[in-house]
């Protein structure tokens, strides 16, 4: 079986091992343009020795942004900023990604460190949230969000070309689609924000149309040589966990038959009343059930964070690859770490020589 520092390969991308940089909110954008704070996080990241690095949530139009400081690639600016920040995750030796996002009923938020709620309407700072039905999510994101009309729908689908197409020319060799955490795509998707009555509505397939439409259109511009992939919520902790995760099975069933190379499982996050299991791997488990269930090559993040526990689920044939957030925040330099603890090959490899000879020598 593999392990966690084989490598890995997909469509013509072959990964150093099977270690991802999940993306992870910066919110240290100016009108979407990422700035020398994206390019020193992720080049250290990429540095610090993990096959694929994928930047943030990265709104396709300005309503799509969590936050006024979220990145995003609906202008040409924003993309040229973008292109030598791939370009150095490329030259680390990682695979460069990005997720391309659309907040929905979520956006218009305060980052979270300045309070991670709404802004007020009367803020000059603030737009209008829009989403599948007028339904807020509550607690602290109490915005009730305008319905999509047709055209918005058509609109939103887009702008998601479109910065797929941008996306492409600045040089990312994997694209993400951010169909997860209550997001518009999720909100699509769950029952809790979809009240809709018209064909993006109520049964399964409807309220599956949006996202099979996006992604159709994405991956008609995707290099067909490059991977596709997205983040889905395929359960919501809700008491009809069964019922949920059977449907977002068949629905990426779908996906794949219409181009998607890779599926991040993760949750749903579309009420404030689900009853997340929260612990080591929680979600592996249904990780691997859609990996296996919908034959798609499948990762997941949430509370992974040991070097051992990462191999396991990769040599134990759980997941292609471990998705990781928080730890490589932490420690950007994990994967070297993780490398000396499982004795892997080569384990001064893993980082630039400028760092791993000296590493390497003096542990």
């Amino acid at each position: 079986m593999p392990a966690l520092f084989d490598p890995y390969t997909l469509k013509d991308v072959i990964l150093r091992n099977r270690i991802a940089v999940g993306p992870m909110c910066q919110y240290m954008a100016q009108d979407g343009v990422p700035n020398d704070w994206h390019s020193v996080h992720y080049t250290s990241l990429a540095r610090g020795g993990a096959g694929l690095v994928t930047i943030e949530a990265t709104a396709v139009s300005p309503e799509g942004r969590i936050s006024p400081h979220c990145p995003g690639l609906w202008n040409d600016t924003q993309a040229e900023a973008f292109a030598p920040i791939a370009a150095s995750i490329r030259k680390a030796g990682a695979i460069a990604g990005i997720q391309l996002a659309h907040a929905g009923r979520k956006a218009s938020a305060n980052v979270p460190w300045e309070g991670d709620d709404h802004i007020p309407a009367s803020d000059p700072r603030s737009w209008q949230p829009i989403a599948p039905s007028a339904v807020a999510f509550g607690q602290n994101l109490p915005r009730v969000p305008q319905a999509m009309t047709l055209d918005d729908i058509a609109r939103v689908k887009a702008d998601f070309v479109r910065a797929a197409e941008r996306a492409r020319d600045a040089g990312f060799q994997s694209l993400m689609l951010h169909f997860a955490h209550g997001y518009l795509a999720q909100s699509f998707w769950s029952t809790h924000s979809n009240q809709r009555t018209d064909s993006y509505g109520g049964s399964a397939e409807n309220r599956g149309r949006f996202l099979l439409e996006t992604l159709e259109a994405v991956r008609a511009v995707w290099p067909e040589n490059l991977p596709l992939s997205a983040r889905f919520g395929v359960i919501e902790f809700d008491g009809k966990d069964e019922e949920t995760l059977a449907e977002s099975i068949d629905l990426v069933r779908k996906m794949k038959a219409l181009g998607l190379d890779f599926i991040d499982v993760s949750i749903g996050f579309s009420t404030p009343e689900a009853k997340i299991p929260w612990g080591p791997a929680f979600m592996a488990p249904i990780a691997a059930r859609v990996r296996k269930e919908a034959g798609i090559a499948a990762t997941t993040s949430w509370y992974i964070s040991e070097g051992r526990q990462a191999d396991a689920l990769v040599r134990n044939d759980v997941l292609d690859l471990v998705t990781l957030g928080r730890p490589l925040l932490a420690n950007p330099h994990w994967p070297q770490e993780a490398a000396r603890v499982l004795h892997a090959p080569n384990a001064a490899k893993v980082l630039p020589p400028s760092y791993g000879w000296w590493l390497a020598r003096y542990q």
